[in-house]
């Protein structure tokens, strides 16, 4: 049973570039994964694309043929895949059971109220994917108030909509040590606490909010939202390994991937740690190395890395020293002495197989 993510989310959010992260951590943790590009105007995806809807429809041919501006012809691409649904199920049954990034387009509307994307998903679902759909969001909407509301009433919005496994998550997390400082915690946003409290800051950060009749609307819509109590946020620094580790293991959780993979028995170590949960961190962590002390922890990273080049560069002289010069005589299978292993002086560490010469 094949596993797979949708990514959505508006435009900005970083969905092709989660796309390409995740697929080269997957593929560094021995996780076979193919990218199917959903989106009709992203024309140079920076990630090998297994499936690419443009060889089916492309903006720029709607937009020309029925002179619909990108939002519409968006609308239409999509409800085009609907209707030319075969052509991705084919392309889908190609890739057997690999993991599967879906990069979704960018347009609200497909995921909030529009029915195309939906209807694309529960038919993907019906051929056997086990789906969870990976919701993201710039970071920086943490910095206004009126911002974070819009984002959690989206992010409501599509969850009921889409009615599958969801999660969503702040991207370039690593980003908000560079905006004004935060009035409260990073956990009182990624769990969605007492929003009350927010609402004085709500006020204060526009005259017009703090009219009486838009302070009834704000409470309002606080109190649909908890009321919900559907919303929270993961996070993610796209480029650290140890953020991409603790995403994938919520979404492994989420997913049923971690009770089960297609790979079963055949787990690679890394799939294996991943699942037990090395690397996970709590949003404590996330607030002290991205926000609170971040110069810190990017100069001890710095000088491990460092730390790291140097140790491989004397490994490297090391194997080219136990290499140099060329053997002579005959091997012990009869042979004149040449081959690939002629520069070979000493034995190599015992890795614990048993090589066995076929005669």
């Amino acid at each position: 049973m094949p596993f797979a993510q949708l990514v959505i989310g508006p435009p900005g959010a970083g969905k092709s570039t989660y796309c390409n992260g995740m697929h080269q951590f997957l593929g560094a943790i021995g996780r076979k994964c193919s990218i199917v590009n959903l989106d009709p105007a992203n024309d140079k995806t920076s990630y090998p694309c297994a499936l690419d809807v443009r060889d089916l429809v492309t903006l720029e041919e709607i937009m020309d043929q029925d002179k619909l501006g990108p939002n519409g012809a968006t609308l239409y691409a999509l409800e085009e895949l609907e209707e030319n649904y075969e052509w991705l199920e084919e392309g889908l049954k190609g890739l057997g059971e690999d993991y599967v990034l879906f990069d979704c387009p960018g347009q609200v509307e497909l995921f909030t109220h529009h029915p195309s994307m939906r209807n694309i998903f529960f038919r993907i679902q019906k051929m056997g994917f086990r789906l969870i759909v990976i919701h993201l969001v710039d970071s920086y909407s943490l910095t206004l108030p009126s911002m974070y509301i819009s984002t959690l009433l989206l992010s409501l919005r599509a969850m009921l909509q889409l009615d599958l496994p969801h999660l969503n998550v702040l991207t370039k997390i690593d980003n908000l040590s560079n905006y004004a400082p935060l009035p409260f915690n990073l956990d009182f946003y990624t769990e969605v606490q007492d929003l009350n409290y927010l609402l004085p800051h709500l006020e204060a950060e526009s005259s017009r909010l703090s009219n009486d009749k838009f302070g009834a609307l704000n409470s309002a819509i606080v109190e649909l939202v908890e009321e919900f109590a559907l919303v929270a946020f993961e996070t993610l620094a796209v480029e650290d390994k140890k953020s991409m580790m603790n995403l994938l293991q919520a979404i492994d959780r989420a997913s049923g991937y971690a009770f089960g993979p297609a790979e079963g028995a055949n787990d690679t170590v890394w799939q294996v740690a991943v699942r037990e949960g090395l690397g996970s961190m709590d949003v404590r962590d996330v607030q002290e190395r991205w926000i609170e002390s971040k110069d810190e922890y990017d100069e001890i990273e710095r000088r491990e890395l460092e730390e790291e080049a140097r140790a491989r560069e004397a490994a490297s002289r090391a194997a080219e020293g136990d290499f140099e010069g060329e053997g002579e005589g005959e091997d012990e299978d009869g042979g004149d002495g040449e081959g690939e292993m002629d520069d070979w002086k000493g034995p190599l560490a015992d890795s614990g197989v048993k090589v066995q010469r076929k005669s």
